[in-house]
């Protein structure tokens, strides 16, 4: 039976905006500061400094109990903190040492990284890419087979968009930073889902976004480790430390804060909750014969509790997620759409996934707002079509 309104299991897409969001959002809009520049001298430009200092704290305290709020850049959205964090630091280091001029990302990075690469090239540097391994991770030791000493910049996700695979990023820093080079994370799809400390995680810089969380689209930050050598992409002013010019969305900001500060506090609890329900989804649809988990066995990796990764043996993503709509179910393929056909997932196919199999890919994508009895329904209707 079709629900009454559609539901949404593509929340590594999107997110809905959280109730907190909204309710900051009315509240500042009432406010004496809504409208002011935080960047004015006068009463209500210090005031509305004073509030984008709070939630700058509150960003600050999410990456982890040791993370100054000068650490925290806020951008314009995660593809703008990602061109930063892997442009910024990779001229950033450059211009320190000469020599170094060689950057290296994962090979299942997501698109804004990946279309990067042609500008890094355009500014002089060689990019090397280095493969996961079959369930969907990138190993120390592969990385450590490419480093040099003209290695500036290496780039992996926390966690990867289509599959959810978490990248043991400690164990990777370990190996750049043994090199003299520094480490880029892109935690867009995994802050707030599952929790970390960049400081354990030992980056040098890592970029997160709003609308992944339930926050406003076009809300996002870079941290930056203190002393990390970075350089702006574009000039016009000095606003966050130079780093990012342009006067800052506080009302965007402001309604980020109050996510995180809702979340925050609860992100283990909640991403136990969502892994057992994400369990629960892969045990329903692999006991087919014809599904099957894009990571292998799901329960042997470490991976995002809200993603569920699987291929369908004899179909195209592109037919399953159609007559998904047509039931009522919003999901997407681990494949990019060009020119109205579906390619198949660079990376799937990275991962040792053959190219027709990777085109029959589906991702199932939900945070804790979903339930179990929709995800059940979700599953009957699935197991329906593909038998």
């Amino acid at each position: 039976m079709r629900p009454a309104a559609p539901i949404n299991l593509d929340y590594a897409a999107s997110t809905p905006l959280r109730p907190e969001a909204i309710a900051a959002e009315r509240a500042f809009d009432a406010s004496p500061i809504a409208g002011a520049n935080p960047n004015s001298l006068h009463s209500l430009g210090r005031q509305a400094q004073a509030r984008l200092e709070q939630a700058r704290r509150a960003l600050a305290a999410s990456f982890g109990p040791r993370v100054r709020a000068s650490e925290v850049v806020f951008t314009g959205g995660g593809t703008e903190a990602v061109a930063l964090g892997l442009i910024g630091l990779a001229t950033g280091v450059r211009m320190r040492d000469r020599e170094r001029s060689r950057v290296i990302v994962s090979a299942i990075e997501h698109d804004a990284v990946l279309d990067n690469i042609g500008a890094l090239r355009g500014l002089g540097f060689t990019v090397d890419t280095v493969r996961p391994r079959r369930e969907g991770a990138v190993h120390a030791e592969d990385l450590e087979a490419l480093m040099g000493p003209d290695v500036a910049l290496v780039a992996t996700m926390f966690a990867n968009n289509e599959t959810g695979v978490i990248q043991p990023v400690s164990k990777l820093a370990r190996v750049a930073h043994a090199a003299g080079a520094l480490i880029f994370a892109d935690a867009v799809q995994g802050w707030l889902h599952a929790p970390f400390d960049v400081a354990e995680l030992d980056v040098d810089a890592l970029s997160v976004a709003g609308h992944k969380v339930g926050g406003p689209v076009g809300t996002g930050a870079l941290y930056v480790r203190h002393l990390t050598p970075i350089r702006p992409l574009i000039q016009g002013g000095g606003q966050e430390r130079g780093l990012r010019p342009g006067t800052q969305d506080l009302r965007a900001i402001v309604a980020l804060e109050a996510v995180v500060s809702s979340l925050a506090p609860r992100v283990a609890a909640d991403a136990v909750r969502v892994r057992a329900l994400s369990d629960a989804l892969y045990a329903r649809l692999t006991a087919h014969p014809a599904i099957h988990a894009t990571v292998g066995d799901p329960a042997a990796v470490d991976r995002l509790p809200g993603i569920v990764s699987v291929y369908v043996e004899g179909f195209e993503s592109e037919e399953l997620i159609l007559k998904l709509d047509v039931a009522g179910f919003e999901v997407s393929a681990a494949s990019a759409c060009s020119s109205g056909s579906l390619d198949a997932s660079h990376v799937l196919t990275a991962m040792g996934i053959p190219t027709e199999l990777a085109l029959g890919s589906l991702r199932i994508s939900f945070d804790d707002r979903v339930s179990a009895a929709d995800l059940d329904r979700f599953a009957d209707v699935l197991l329906e079509i593909v038998s």
